[in-house]
């Protein structure tokens, strides 16, 4: 998964020093949301099978609506605490 490539071995203030990471994390994101947005109107029965799904495409429309308004920390908290759950959700939907 690209966001946990990109943010290994950094800390939180390493996050927000970098531009590029926090670029590259919040792109990679708005593609995921977009991605389950789509899976919703095209296959409701199978976005009912990945946890917060309302919540990872409301997080989404933030991103690309609200780029006055994004809170690296809010960003940060989800990559270190949702991130492996949705992982796991696609992990099991693939196999």
């Amino acid at each position: 998964m690209a966001v946990k490539a990109f943010v290994a071995g950094l800390t939180f203030d390493d996050y927000v020093a970098n531009d590029m990471v926090r670029s590259s994390v919040e792109r990679k994101f708005e593609i995921i949301g977009e991605a389950l947005r789509r899976i919703k109107r095209d296959d409701p029965g199978l976005i009912h099978q990945i946890r917060k799904h309302r919540d990872i495409i409301s997080f989404r429309n933030i991103l690309v609506h609200g780029y006055d308004a994004i809170d690296d920390r809010i960003v940060w908290d989800v990559i270190v605490e949702e991130l492996d759950q949705l992982l796991e959700d696609v992990d099991r939907l693939m196999r």
